[in-house]
This record gives structure tokens, sequence and C-alpha cells, in this order.
């Protein structure tokens, strides 16, 4: 890893670290996106370089005046460099995390044989895993938006 790399990526953790100790004090509602990304029974699950390193679904916050649609095909082409993507809203939840109360809106995309460009600031890993073993360490709302998105073959 480069010496840019490795400062971006601190620079990531850094901010987090700092949105932490805002959201604290404030206690904000905030809006983001997660995403089901699909290739028939595998789900594609990633590490952010910053927060928990958990495996988690890709997604990211809505903008001021950004659709969640708009939000989440910024936010796929952006980590993952899919573009052009069709995307179903599969619902949205609401939860709490680090202090801030959060309102999920939920999309997915099945794709076939997909090639992704992962962000290697933001993202310090990307796998796809069997949606019957994913692993243990998972991001907080990765269940309940996954019994959202039923595997294709209707299992």
């Amino acid at each position: 890893m480069g010496a840019s790399l490795t400062a971006q990526r601190v620079g990531y953790r850094v901010a987090y670290r700092v949105l932490q100790v805002v959201w604290f004090v404030t206690r904000p509602n905030k809006h983001g996106v997660k995403c089901v990304v699909t290739d028939h029974d595998r789900v594609l699950l990633v590490r952010h370089t910053y927060g928990a390193p958990v495996w988690d679904l890709p997604g990211g916050s809505i903008k001021r005046r950004e659709s969640p649609l708009s939000a989440a095909r910024r936010e796929m082409n952006e980590e993952l460099g899919l573009a052009d993507t069709d995307w179903r809203d599969i619902g949205e939840l609401q939860g709490r995390m680090d202090h801030r109360r959060d309102t999920i809106h939920c999309f997915r995309a099945e794709l076939s044989e997909p090639t992704l460009r992962i962000d290697p600031v933001e993202l310090a890993a990307a796998s796809w895993f069997d949606r019957g073993r994913l692993p243990p360490d998972l991001g907080a709302y990765v269940d309940e938006i996954m019994a959202r998105a039923p595997a294709t073959d209707g299992r």
C-alpha cells in the first residue's frame, strides 16, 4: 500500500472518529442507503477502512436534496464501479448506531458475472459469500436487510 493510500485511509478513520463525537453530542437523524448486491446465491460484503472492522453491505449517506435511489447509484458507482445498475427498492428500516438515529433505505441488484472496481481508500476488502454461509462478524443491519432480499430462486 502506497503512502498516499495509507494517508487517505487514516484521514477516513480520523474523520469517522470526529463524526462519532459530533453524533454523541447532537444525536442526529441520519439517512443512508445499504445495497444488497447478489450474483445468484452469492452476496457481496465489504469491510470499510473506518468504523468497526465487520463485514457489511455497501452503502453510504444520502446527500442533501438527493433521493435514496440516486444515493444508492452514486455510492455503488464510487465504491464498487457499478454504473447503470438496475436497483430495486426493498424498503427502509430504522435503527440506532454510534448515537445517531438511522433511516436506512435498502436496495437490491442482481448481477451476472459482475466486474467490480473497488475503491481502495474507502474499502479495505470486498468478497462474495454464499448467502447461507455469511461470516459471523456482520454489521448491525445486515441480517435485517438480507431478510428483505430473498434468494432469487425463492429459497
